[in-house]
């Protein structure tokens, strides 16, 4: 009985998280948790990695112009990051210029965030800006209060062309840096090599000595908690200026 509970539920599931329909079929689609569309010097991927996740499929056309119909279940956790992806691979103190713009289209319903994910030092440090975000969504940090709020290290950091609110904790594996945007956008641009200034000014690459840290790869998309019912998220525009 179990089982035929457990099969009606996920029968339940596919059938409500059916896909929009789209004006022209995309040059490439996946259903699968790993998939990857390499184009133009940049990558993207489905990424379904979480615990419990539901069906996800992705479509992309290029690096600008790609997303995901997600159908996640309201549970706890992230069950996926799909993304868009460029390798660097550069010592800070090398690069020149490293920014980067963005225009997304985002459900008003769910819990996920639209974030940067910046990797340096060969994932010893996770830097992640989040750029907007809703529902059950929360940063990283050292400790939380009573209420399950996250204590926030700085507030009203300006860094890169945009404002922050800044938290530092670790995942067990690496440390995790999250800006949050104090006025969260669906477009705009950021400095990422002057947020990683602004980082090494702090002390916080402890790990590597004078903080001339490894940029490993400048990823950007969204980390999604639930989405129940299926909603629709897309890339409008994309692109990583490394000099």
């Amino acid at each position: 009985m179990k089982k035929l509970v457990l099969f009606l539920t996920s029968a339940a599931l596919l059938a409500g998280c059916q896909h929009g329909s789209r004006a022209t079929l995309p040059k490439w689609t996946s259903t699968e948790k790993t998939a990857e569309f390499p184009a133009a010097g940049y990558v993207v991927r489905n990424n379904v990695w979480g615990e419990g996740p539901g069906p996800q499929s992705i479509w992309a056309d290029s690096p600008a112009h790609w997303g995901v119909h997600a159908c996640h279940p309201e549970t706890t956790g992230v069950k996926s990051y799909p993304h868009v992806g460029r390798t660097v691979h550069r010592r800070l103190a090398e690069i020149q210029r490293c920014t980067s713009r963005f225009a997304v289209t985002v459900p008003a319903a769910g819990s996920y965030n639209t974030a940067y994910d910046i990797w340096c030092e060969q994932h010893a440090y996770e830097i992640m800006l989040w750029m907007n975000w809703r529902g059950k969504m929360g940063p990283i940090a050292r400790s939380w209060n009573a209420r399950g709020e996250p204590a926030v290290e700085l507030t009203g950091v300006k860094a890169g062309g945009q404002t922050w609110d800044v938290y530092k904790g670790t995942n067990g594996a690496n440390t995790v840096i999250t800006f949050m945007n104090t006025s969260p956008p669906t477009a705009g641009a950021v400095d990422i090599k002057a947020v990683l200034d602004w980082i090494k000014a702090q002390g916080w690459f402890e790990k590597h000595e004078h903080g001339n840290v490894l940029l490993d790869e400048v990823q950007f998309g969204w980390e999604i908690s639930a989405s129940p019912g299926g909603l629709d998220f897309a890339v409008n525009d994309f692109a990583v200026d490394v000099r």
